[in-house]
């Protein structure tokens, strides 16, 4: 093959990955299968390891390569990263609505057009772009001064590393793109990776992550690019700083759908209207979302969306007139450890139990949090008396994330785990090699025998109408219930010595039982629950 032919053929192969990477990577709608991306990639290494003089800057191939760094070059930003002002609820959204209006001159009758996006809960960086080609990416820094990574942004995915020309200008392409053009936006790592991402760090007796946000500062800041090349980063453009060789959009709307032409990874959840109202509405719709959303929010930034009027209204020290962050109820607070208490499960795990000073997390009063086993305690170094950050996302079940160091912590008492079960007094055992401690007494321990029933008459298993958790606990306390076999040996007689237990509902409750005989083996051997 001609050098010619080779360049002809390494033209076609970058022009195919980079198409397919942004179906990928920027929007979610892969038609390729990822063993022809794979051949595709492979003979571009062959054909560039073959012609090194033949390799350019944009090359798929450049993603990762770079060599270790031993410090990160300081970046003066061109346009200072500003941060932006913070409000917390209604009344701080419509004072700043207000007070645009007022520097506008405008009526209380004429509402502002805003465009409102998530507040991304990852790392401002600036990506710099001339004539079409990445050249430079930096962190916010302090606002006029960042560190140079762009080794390690190179190796994200949706950041381009040539520009795409907008659809109506591909005959003109180079002309289509500006000449200068820097773009900021936010790197984060989505929930999905980091929770693989966290797996692997213990799978490999590393250090895991507390959260999205700072996992993907830490790979962010690596200094071997290789290393951030295996971590599951994003980039979502949001705005531009800089632009010549090219008019500026109209609206923030238009910059973001611009932005989205050239080839960047947009949020799919911006949306643009008229007054205070709209924006509030907007706010508690995204709010709504938050949990189910596929990376950390903690926040809805609201800019207004005309350029020119953004202009107007300007600057202070340190934020836009223009813009401002609506915050949402914070997912993390720290209060006091009060105790550690061991539950007892159905097989006969022993779990450590947070039990914490009432604190409002999520706009839910927090006062017990799992600590899933005594490893988990040992790693995060916990003790009754600690000050801890508590995390809430949802449903979930709120999780201490670290502790806050103190003076007194040296003091405190280290947890251990206990020699004897806490409910009945047996034997704890812990087989080398696993993480899990159990009581030693089978459905000997009454712990362990609610547990085991109540998921024997549990909605999955044998699906007993009316044998719920309460009735569980009392029966197993009066003695009437030992195994689950016990169950379908009850009478009206022993139901009625119950408290509160009346005799149209001992009726409905025998009526239950004997119709949950009629089950399948595959529910029948679940309810049973034997180990492994």
């Amino acid at each position: 093959m001609s050098t010619a032919d080779v360049s002809a053929r390494l033209q076609e192969l970058r022009a195919q990955l980079r198409h397919h990477a942004h179906l990928y990577y920027v929007l979610d709608q892969p038609a390729l299968p990822d063993g022809d991306y794979d051949r595709l990639y492979a003979e571009l290494l062959a054909l560039e390891a073959g012609h090194p003089e033949l390799v350019t800057p944009d090359s798929p191939s450049r993603r990762v390569g770079a060599t270790p760094d031993s410090a990160f070059a300081p970046v003066k930003h061109a346009v200072p990263m500003l941060s932006l002002d913070n409000v917390f609820d209604e009344a701080g959204w419509l004072d700043f609505d207000r007070r645009v209006r007022d520097r506008l001159g405008w009526e209380l009758s004429v509402g502002v057009a805003y465009a409102c996006e998530p507040k991304f809960d990852g790392l401002a960086v600036s990506l710099r772009y001339e004539d079409g080609l990445l050249v430079q990416a930096a962190t916010r820094g302090d606002g006029s001064t960042g560190e140079d990574i762009t080794a390690n942004v190179r190796t994200i995915r949706s950041v381009p590393l040539s520009l795409r020309a907008p659809a109506a200008d591909r005959q003109t392409q180079a002309a289509a793109l500006p000449a200068l053009l820097e773009v900021r936006g936010e790197v984060l790592m989505p929930r999905a990776g980091f929770e693989q991402l966290n797996a692997r760090q213990l799978a490999a007796g590393d250090k895991v992550f507390a959260n999205p946000r700072n996992a993907a500062a830490g790979s962010l800041r690596q200094l071997d690019p290789g290393i951030t090349a295996t971590r599951p980063l994003a980039f979502y453009a949001y705005s531009i700083a800089a632009l010549d060789g090219a008019p500026w959009p109209a609206t923030h709307t238009l910059t973001l759908r611009w932005l989205a032409a050239l080839g960047f990874k947009i949020t799919d959840l911006a949306a643009s209207g008229p007054g205070p109202l709209f924006v509030q509405q907007a706010w508690q719709a995204l709010l709504d979302r938050r949990d189910s959303l596929p990376f950390d929010i903690d926040g809805m930034v609201v800019k207004v969306d005309d350029r020119r009027l953004q202009q107007d209204l300007g600057f202070v020290a340190r934020a836009p007139r223009w813009a401002v962050a609506y915050k949402f109820p914070a997912q993390e607070a720290s209060t006091r450890l009060e105790a550690i208490e061991w539950q007892v499960g159905r097989t006969g795990a022993l779990t450590p139990v947070a039990r914490l000073a009432p604190v409002s997390v999520g706009g839910v009063v927090v006062s017990n949090a799992t600590l899933h086993n005594i490893d988990e305690v040992h790693r995060l170094d916990l003790r009754a008396g600690d000050t801890v950050v508590i995390y809430r996302a949802g449903d979930v079940i709120p999780k201490v994330m670290r502790r806050l160091d103190d003076d007194g912590h040296a003091a405190r008492a280290p947890v251990a785990l206990p020699d004897a079960c806490p409910v009945c007094a047996s034997a704890v055992v812990r087989p080398e090699g696993e993480v899990v401690a159990r009581c030693s007494a089978g459905l000997f321990c009454p712990a362990q025998r609610k547990e085991a029933l109540r998921h024997f008459a549990s909605r999955r298993a044998m699906d007993i109408e009316g044998l719920g958790e309460k009735w569980v606990d009392l029966m197993v306390d009066a003695g009437l219930l030992h195994t689950p076999a016990d169950i379908y040996r009850l009478s009206a007689e022993q139901l009625l010595q119950l408290p509160r237990m009346a005799e149209k509902s001992a009726e409905n409750l025998l009526a239950g039982i004997a119709k949950s005989r009629d089950t399948t083996l595959g529910r029948f051997l679940f309810a049973l629950g034997i180990p492994e």
